[in-house]
């Protein structure tokens, strides 16, 4: 933490996640309880991660936010749920001792910082990793240990599996008060060493239907997203946690792609229906399942979240081959040399065989860029004070 002139300043990054048994429909919306647990797998800071700053100071007159360089709301209901949680949390730390005579005063007003290094609000669960973020630097600000996701969820449901790193379950809970729907580890990041993830980035529009919107609608007009909580979703957690255990890559492939499937359809029973997913979504799915289909087994499994950009699972051993494959089905455009990102991908011939069988009509340009990563750790503290988002003077800083 940077101290100097009663101004404190932390800087945190934080991860995306991505759910491999979904989350969609809030039991309550205030506390952001769902109806059914989750699942997730959280992916490397390397490629995809938010980075936030959090200042408190005597001098500040407001409280302020600038998000991605421009200034917003800092008066959003979740992002204001999540400051007066974190300072009860400090406030109680501290045995309700005058807050004015600690080092910090928690009247002090906060500027807060963040960047996303990916496209926000495109499906990428960016409030997750933004929220996440948030809570991670005002946690280090004011000195608060120990249980977050609670803090983190009241931002965004999904933001309390993006407290921690690996294989990552959100329990449902049962307490009215929401204080058992908690994030639990299922395994560390170290745990399958060759799984590998492709991000393939086809939109970074802005979804027409937020995610908070769509799930009140599908809770209210779904039948069937009532039948995936309450008859599908614990048998598949309990399955997929095995999987994830065993490192059973067909048995965990599988089961992503049926649930992501399944996701989808309870967006299309909700009243109107929702579309997430757009033809090349549908045209990525295709291929996947034509690719498996020739190698006789699940060698790579997609998931969606809500919007149109495809997430790939894979082992190392395989991602040469099926980026190839998703080049010569997609061509890119005029940055083909920025096409692959993230970790060093190999090259591949493709056998006449498999490119006959696997890709068909080729779409050029459709797939703007493929992003390779594998998972990763929880938020991260950034000890270079060069790093922070905020200067001395608590406004953001001028990047080059």
């Amino acid at each position: 933490m940077a101290e100097e002139r009663g101004l404190a300043m932390v800087t945190c990054t934080a991860p995306v996640n991505i759910a491999v048994i979904k989350y969609w429909g809030k039991r309550d919306n205030d506390l952001i309880l769902p109806i059914n647990s989750s699942l997730s797998v959280t992916l490397h800071q390397d490629q995809l991660k938010t980075t936030t700053t959090a200042a408190a100071s005597r001098d500040f007159a407001e409280d302020r936010l600038w998000l991605n360089g421009e200034e917003a709301d800092v008066g959003h209901p979740r992002l204001q749920a999540c400051l007066r949680e974190v300072r009860r949390l400090a406030r109680k730390r501290r045995g309700g001792s005058d807050e004015d005579a600690a080092p910090l005063s928690l009247s002090y007003k906060i500027h807060i910082a963040t960047e996303n290094n990916f496209p926000t609000a495109a499906g990428l669960a960016s409030s997750a990793a933004g929220y996440a973020c948030l809570v991670s630097a005002l946690a280090r600000l004011y000195g608060v240990e120990g249980e977050l996701s609670e803090v983190a969820r009241r931002g965004s449901g999904s933001a309390c599996r993006s407290m921690l790193g690996g294989f990552v379950q959100w329990q449902r809970g049962e307490r009215p008060d929401g204080r058992d729907s908690l994030a639990h580890q299922v395994a560390p990041e170290t745990h399958w060493p060759e799984l590998r993830v492709l991000v393939l980035v086809v939109s970074g529009e802005k979804k027409q239907v937020g995610s908070t919107a769509g799930m009140q609608t599908s809770v209210d007009t779904s039948p069937l997203l009532k039948h995936r909580a309450e008859v599908v979703v614990p048998e598949r957690l309990a399955l997929m946690m095995r999987h994830i255990r065993e490192r059973d890559f067909e048995g965990f492939g599988q089961l992503a792609m049926r649930d992501s499937n399944q996701f989808h359809a309870t967006c299309l029973d909700t009243f109107p229906p929702i579309f997430y997913l757009n033809d090349l979504s549908r045209h990525i799915i295709a291929l996947a399942h034509r690719f498996n289909a020739h190698h006789g087994r699940t060698k790579v499994a997609y998931t969606f979240d809500a919007g149109p950009n495809a997430v790939i699972f894979t082992l190392a051993d395989t991602v040469a081959e099926f980026v190839e494959v998703v080049r010569c089905s997609f061509p890119p455009a005029a940055n083909g040399d920025q096409f692959v990102r993230g970790m060093p991908v190999g090259s591949a011939a493709l056998p006449e065989e498999l490119l006959a069988a696997v890709v068909m009509e080729p779409v050029p340009g459709a797939v703007r860029y493929i992003l390779h990563t594998k998972p990763g750790p929880g938020p991260q503290l950034v000890d270079d004070p060069s790093q922070h988002l905020l200067g001395s003077d608590g406004l953001p800083r001028r990047r080059a």
